[in-house]
């Protein structure tokens, strides 16, 4: 079987790279360059050399081939212009599920399928193959390790894209990776986990925001009052439910409400936030991974990647999208952001939460 590999140059994808030369698969392996690496890479040491340098390293102890694959015109087409049409309405992207779907497993398929039987990453998620009435199908299962578990950001998958995927270290939690790094005694064994969002690695998300929209000042009120309590630096900086980065004392304060004509980002204190929690969304663009679950049924709801998920149910509604009612309430629910629904460990499938 031939493999090609998605190498990062971290820790996981490298210890994923290493299970499969172990056990004798014929392996490739890829490091996929984006627009962003260069042109923001103003904002401080080159955010990508790095990386490639433990890849090459990666590759070189284990005798394996490494190309660059050049994806900048599809990081750009799709995920960044995605990502700023969201910021600019007023809505919270979440980058990570389009990068997967459009690029890693979009535009890598589409130039590399022909050449390979599977394409390896190293994200904690399973992929179960059933046979269903003489069909088989691909079923997306989350890792065993819930705070590392990344089904989240793969829920856009169809059965196309998950029939040609496979996850070696979806069994393994982090510490087990880790321990496996040392085992092989890989170049990067000691590199720490990167937080970035997947397109950017190393650059801070406010300032790729501040890249392309720039900054306006704009008020920050309290909502409960409607007194000015400081200043922002443009709505598109700010998501509901965010706490941290205000710069406001007497707090703990949140974002409740934007006003996207007047750039107003309101805001309530903690001691009173819990008046405008909410336990129910409209769910639309769904993507369904296999079947689609029925009205009333009990589901585990996840609105951001964690370990955190909340019991409730769903009502399918006559315009193709869903209303969803949890069992207790959440502060910071945002237009835009994803809902991904659970079955046991199961992942069902998900949307954009339109209201």
């Amino acid at each position: 079987m031939k493999i090609s590999v998605l190498l990062s140059g971290g820790v996981d994808s490298s210890v994923a790279l290493a299970l499969l030369k172990s056990q004798g698969y014929d392996i490739t392996a890829y490091y996929l360059k984006i627009w962003l690496e260069d042109e923001l890479s103003f904002l401080g040491e080159c955010p990508w050399d790095d990386d490639l340098k433990n890849a090459r390293a990666v590759c070189e102890k284990f005798d394996v081939k490494l190309e660059l694959l050049n994806l900048q015109k599809e990081y750009l087409d799709t995920v960044v212009e995605y990502t700023i049409r969201e910021l600019k309405a007023g809505r919270t992207p979440s980058p990570d599920i389009f990068c997967n779907k459009q690029v890693k497993f979009g535009a890598f398929l589409k130039y590399t399928t022909h050449l390979y039987d599977k394409v390896a990453t190293g994200h904690y998620a399973r992929i179960e193959e059933i046979n269903d009435n003489g069909v088989n199908k691909f079923l997306l299962k989350t890792a065993p390790d819930k705070v590392k578990d990344q089904t989240y950001f793969l829920t856009y998958l169809n059965q196309e894209q998950l029939s040609k995927i496979w996850f070696p270290i979806g069994n393994y939690t982090k510490k087990e990776v880790r321990q496996l790094a040392e085992e092989f005694d890989l170049p990067n064994k000691n590199r720490p986990d990167s937080q970035g969002i997947c397109f950017l690695g190393k650059i801070k998300f406010s300032d790729f925001v501040k890249f392309h929209l720039g900054e306006q000042i704009g008020d920050i009120i309290d909502i409960d009052t409607n007194k000015k309590l400081g200043n922002h630096k443009g709505y598109w900086f700010h998501t509901i439910g965010q706490r941290q980065g205000l710069g406001l004392s007497g707090g703990p304060w949140y974002v409740v409400q934007k006003d996207l004509e007047n750039n107003i980002v309101y805001v309530s204190n903690g001691n009173t936030i819990i008046e405008k929690h909410r336990n129910e969304l409209i769910v639309a663009d769904l993507n369904w991974i296999d079947k689609i679950p029925t009205d009333g049924t009990n589901l585990k709801i996840k609105l951001r990647h964690g370990p955190k998920v909340a019991d409730g149910n769903i009502i399918h509604l006559a315009d193709g999208k869903l209303n969803v009612k949890m069992n207790e309430y959440d502060q910071g629910i945002a237009r835009g952001q994803f809902a991904i629904f659970y079955d046991g460990e199961y992942c069902l499938g998900g949307g954009v939460i339109d209201n």
